[in-house]
């Protein structure tokens, strides 16, 4: 087991390492020159030079990744070429947003999913199991973004029980925080827990089919019963992984739930720093998304090994 977590502590560090030299030899062929766009097409050609002098823009691009990687090491994301603030404080201050809005949501969409999913396995032969079958449909083939919209059309503008945008730190107002989480975390809960509700109910529907779930119904055991004691341990497996996908997801949805309720995550920093110009700042988020989907990637892996003892067994 040991060797296996290893070895995909491994594919993860070179994962990132080929990510950061992808997304730096992406920016750098970029048409454009940085200091020029950061001083505007008026500047001198003496105050373009100082600015590459001061930014480092004037060493080899090897220089540059290597102090690039060098300070994303020691959590120095560098300066900005347009706003000459620090990028590290901006970055942590929306992702600390974004984490919000991607964690809740996710546990929405599981609370969502696992019994909804479960359910339409065990009465998949009965009316009941059909309509939220039909129902989970629905869901998934609504847009996140439509969804906010719908959302926004029903409980901000007609009812006007909660506001439609905007982004209070729970620090500074936790019933208004609360208040502005809810729609943009439904918005993006009720449409990944839709599509992996489907994912359970298949999970679910193929252990129900094993021999051990057939021992089990023989001595007696009701369906519920019998895949809560014996059969929910083998279908988590199939579900973790997609789990681990839809977090990914998540965290790229974000981007546009984001832009619709008007939440100061990495997403809208993102759009923002494109919008600008901004390219250190535009390079740094990416990064970090790539990295935070990795990261996930690599948990699912180590959460096989903790859910199927088979992996950690075989060699």
């Amino acid at each position: 087991m040991i060797l296996r977590l290893l070895t995909r502590l491994g594919i993860l560090m070179a994962s990132l390492a080929i990510s950061t030299v992808v997304v730096f030899a992406f920016m750098v062929v970029l048409p454009g020159n940085p200091a020029r766009v950061a001083l505007g097409v008026n500047a001198s050609d003496d105050a373009v030079a100082q600015l590459e002098r001061d930014y480092g823009l004037d060493r080899p691009k090897v220089t540059q990744y290597f102090d690039w990687v060098g300070g994303l090491l020691h959590f120095d994301l560098g300066t900005s070429y347009i706003s000459r603030a620090a990028i590290g404080p901006q970055v942590a201050d929306r992702l600390q947003v974004t984490l919000w809005l991607v964690a809740t949501s996710m546990i929405v969409a599981v609370l969502i999913a696992v019994p909804l999913g479960i359910l339409m396995a065990v009465r998949h032969r009965k009316l009941s199991g059909l309509v939220l079958s039909a129902l989970s449909q629905l869901g998934v083939a609504i847009p996140a973004f439509l969804a906010g919209l719908l959302l926004v059309a029903l409980f901000a503008v007609r009812l006007g029980w909660l506001p439609a945008n905007g982004w209070t730190a729970p620090a500074d107002d936790p019933v208004m925080f609360l208040k502005q989480l809810v729609l943009p975390v439904v918005s993006l809960g009720i449409v990944q827990g839709a599509l992996l509700a489907r994912y359970v109910r298949s999970a679910v529907l193929d252990v129900m089919r094993e021999d051990y779930i057939r021992t089990a119904r023989a001595k007696g055991l009701r369906p519920m019963p019998a895949l809560v004691r014996h059969g929910l341990r083998n279908a988590a497996i199939p579900v973790v992984t997609v789990l681990g996908l839809q977090l990914s997801t998540l965290l790229v949805g974000a981007v546009v739930i984001e832009r619709v309720f008007v939440i100061p995550g990495l997403g809208s920093g993102l759009l923002d720093a494109v919008a600008n110009r901004d390219l250190l700042m535009v390079q740094d988020i990416v990064v970090l998304l790539v990295a935070a989907v990795l990261i996930v990637n690599f948990v699912v892996d180590v959460l096989y090994l903790v859910i199927d003892p088979r992996l950690r067994s075989s060699r």
